[in-house]
């Protein structure tokens, strides 16, 4: 009793916490202003997907940098332009007035800018993508014109050509401040700049020992104006006048302000999302989970009774908790983030599921109930670590080569794995033994399928089909890489680059459309109808000679189609140069192959080769067929598809972890059993679990599925096909391949198992 009562305590404070750290994200408007501002920030921020906003992947081109300083180490001389571009960088937004732009650092030598709000990044791509170095240089006299050491250099319209000397007069970062203003005289808008100390005795010097010559300043090797020096300017100021705008006035005056970049700055990938899309993508994720977690509850509900209560009961508190460590980990909620708790709900009824079929097995035994809970979770316990930790291989490499929003959805599963293992493990188990409380040695009696009991118990010869299922699969594995190389998958712009604008004109037709872009230059561009009238996906094939991610072909599209339709509106753009979606091609790859060689691994440690190993080939099987249904039902194949892949991965290992547990507990107990009737006797023991867990998993993302649209499809739909391969496979292949296994094992004179520690006790204890 004291045991129930201090971990009721213990358990109490954890949820009471978790579940107060994820209540601001719930508060309605009215209650949060009774709160305190600390209290109140402590919530989930909205990804770009959500909210609407754009963001920029920038790669920091060093190769003049590291030209110029050929003695300096590369990796240190790399570093430190990218931390001094960041700083610029974050200067140069903070001028312009966006609120909370954030900008990280990723990987070697890339940048993330994120700008929630932003609908149209073009300005802002221009901006970071000057360089803004500023130089003076005396125009050369005549008699130097010839000489070697003079640049030839145009103005910013190429129309006027400057011989200038080589040689720097002053350089641009002497400038401690610069503002639009306006010229007294011409009323034309001027650039009025001040310098530093050194810069004032610089120039007073340099313009005293002149007077008479035209100085140029050169931005980004254009010269911008070359005024004749007519008098000392002395006073440490000075004006920079070329026929400027007052919009380019003012963004040299900022560029001026926040300083040059180091090394110039391309844009290799871009994306934005509408504030409408963002908000339709909050309803469906909300609509969907709550309708998927709805069925999982009514289906647990209806299998177990009250026992299912309590099962629901640790659903409601992991979601709690979910929600709860995102918000103390200042994690960003993202739409696959979304489809990660959504998928969450369903794999958290696993643990319960496995634990509540245990605990069944012991009372039609004849135990009590006190010993059937111990011995039900007893033995639950190491095939729910198993399955657990398998998974959490996958979604670790997820996270380690996502990028964005899928790393949010690796963050999202991981937690809920940890979060629904101590729901299972240790809240059910307390609320079970407090509803036992004063009848711990009568009958415990939990409600299921009597008819799945009956075929539990009697056993059905699974393995009677052997070969007919091995061959079947084969056969769809091969007719599903036909289907790989031939159509070949829907690639989105992750894999292939290029532009992805999702466009609405609703007075506008296809031919219309298709028109205007072939008499813009864009007639490569691809257009295909979706949703309702006037909603068109254009695409736009990459430039293979370049790796940046080109941007001026979204402004040339947008402009093509606002000519049709002014009030046109753009969802969503996404932009992805060659060289970032050849890494992410890379990144898949070597993911799968890693998840595969890890689970490998960790099955061959907790069971043994042939173990593992059958587990691996089936997993293999389960991803070509998956990828066929990529193939054959035309979803789109992007990083998103990628996460659905490796999400099966740890789904598939976790069932069949499941089925190998019972199998490797039976090979301890009965060990002379033939092999083919404790495989049909381990699966059909197993049969109800794997069931009930694919049915809840199916549930959970079922709504997501049929109403998810396309942001998610590529998610949803190739986790419902894989759930069914996944489990069918753990019964008529992955079993199958064990058994030939070890047959094989067994004319080799090995054993099935590794001796446990207390087998190789007793062994020593009967050596003389």
């Amino acid at each position: 009793m004291k045991s129930l009562r201090s971990r009721a305590i213990v358990y109490g404070l954890v949820i009471v916490l978790g579940l107060l750290s994820a209540m601001p994200n719930l508060l309605p408007a009215n209650l949060a202003d009774k709160f305190p501002d600390w209290y109140l920030e402590n919530t989930l921020a909205l990804g770009l997907d959500l909210q609407g906003g754009s963001h920029l992947l920038l790669e920091v081109d060093a190769t003049e940098l590291l030209a110029n300083n050929p003695g300096q180490p590369e990796d240190l001389l790399l570093k430190d332009a990218v931390e001094r571009s960041l700083e610029v960088v974050r200067r140069r937004l903070d001028e312009t007035g966006l609120v909370e732009p954030s900008i990280t650092r990723q990987g070697k030598n890339h940048i993330l800018v994120q700008m929630p709000g932003v609908a149209d990044p073009a300005h802002i791509r221009e901006l970071l993508g000057t360089t803004a170095q500023m130089t003076f240089h005396w125009v050369a006299k005549p008699e130097e014109s010839r000489r070697s050491a003079i640049l030839r250099l145009t103005d910013t319209t190429g129309e006027q050509e400057y011989v200038l000397e080589k040689r720097v007069a002053m350089q641009g970062e002497h400038i401690s401040d610069a503002q639009m203003a306006f010229n007294q005289d011409t009323t034309e808008p001027v650039v009025n700049f001040k310098l530093d100390s050194e810069g004032a005795r610089l120039f007073g010097d340099m313009t005293r020992q002149n007077i008479g010559r035209p100085l140029a300043i050169v931005l980004d090797n254009h010269v911008i104006t070359a005024p004749v020096i007519r008098s000392v300017i002395a006073g440490g100021s000075g004006e920079i006048s070329g026929s400027f705008t007052t919009a380019e006035a003012s963004n040299l005056a900022l560029l001026l302000r926040a300083g040059a970049l180091p090394a110039p700055l391309h844009v290799i990938e871009e994306r934005t999302v509408g504030p409408d899309l963002g908000s339709d993508a909050i309803a469906m994720g909300v609509s969907t989970g709550l309708l998927g977690a709805a069925l999982v509850i009514a289906f647990m509900l209806g299998i177990y009774g009250r026992w299912g209560l309590i099962a629901c009961a640790g659903l409601a508190v992991n979601i709690g908790l979910v929600l709860g460590l995102l918000s103390i980990l200042g994690a960003t909620l993202t739409l696959p983030g979304i489809a990660g708790i959504i998928l969450t709900i369903g794999m958290a009824v696993d643990a319960n599921i496995l634990i509540n079929e245990r605990i069944r097995e012991e009372s039609r035994k004849g135990k009590v109930a006190w010993m059937a809970l111990r011995e039900g979770f007893g033995r639950a316990y190491s095939t729910i670590l198993d399955s657990n930790i398998t998974t959490l291989i996958a979604v670790s490499l997820l996270f380690m080569f996502g990028s964005g929003p899928v790393k949010g959805f690796a963050v999202t599963i991981g937690i809920g794995l940890l979060t629904s293992l101590f729901t299972a493990v240790a809240f059910n188990r307390l609320v079970m033994e407090w509803w036992i409380k004063g009848r711990e040695r009568e009958p415990l009696t939990i409600a299921g399928f009597a008819w799945l009991d009956r075929l539990s118990e009697r056993g059905v010869n699974f393995m009677k089909g052997r070969g007919i299922g091995l061959v079947l699969s084969g056969v769809l594995s091969i007719a599903s890489i036909a289907l790989f190389i031939q159509p070949g998958l829907d690639y989105g712009v992750d894999f292939t680059g290029g532009t992805l604008v999702e466009v609405r004109a609703p007075s506008v037709s296809v031919d219309e459309l298709r028109t205007t872009l072939q008499s813009q230059q864009l007639g490569a561009a691809s257009i295909q109808e979706f949703g309702q009238d006037g909603d068109f996906l254009i695409r736009l094939p990459a430039d293979p000679s370049s790796n940046t991610g080109a941007a001026h072909p979204v402004d040339a599209l947008k402009s093509a189609v606002t000519s049709l339709q002014p009030d046109a509106s753009f969802p969503k753009v996404d932009v992805v140069g060659p060289k970032v979606s050849g890494g992410f091609s890379d990144a898949t790859i070597l993911a799968i192959l890693l998840a595969g060689a890890g689970m490998l691994a960790y099955l061959w440690i907790r069971f043994e080769s042939h173990f593992a190993l059958a587990a691996t080939i089936t997993i293999a099987l389960d991803l070509t067929k998956t990828i066929g249904f990529f193939a054959l039902a035309g979803v789109e194949f992007n990083l998103t598809a990628v996460a659905a892949l490796l999400a099966l991965i740890g789904y598939s290992v976790n069932d069949k972890v499941v089925v190998f547990d019972r199998i490797r507990e039976n090979l301890r107990q009965t060990p002379d059993m033939p092999m083919l009737d404790l495989l049909n006797q381990s699966i059909s023991s197993t049969l109800t679990r794997t069931v009930f867990t694919s049915v809840t998993t199916f549930l959970a993302l079922l709504p997501m599925g049929i109403a998810g649209g396309a942001a998610v499809s590529s998610f949803a739909l190739p986790m419902l096909f894989g759930i069914v391969i996944g489990t069918s496979s753990s019964v008529f292949i992955a079993s199958p391949i064990l058994y030939y296994l070890s047959e094989r094992r067994s004319r080799k004179g090995l054993a099935q198992l590794r001796p446990t520690a207390e087998e190789m006790r007793k062994e020593l204890e009967l050596i003389p």
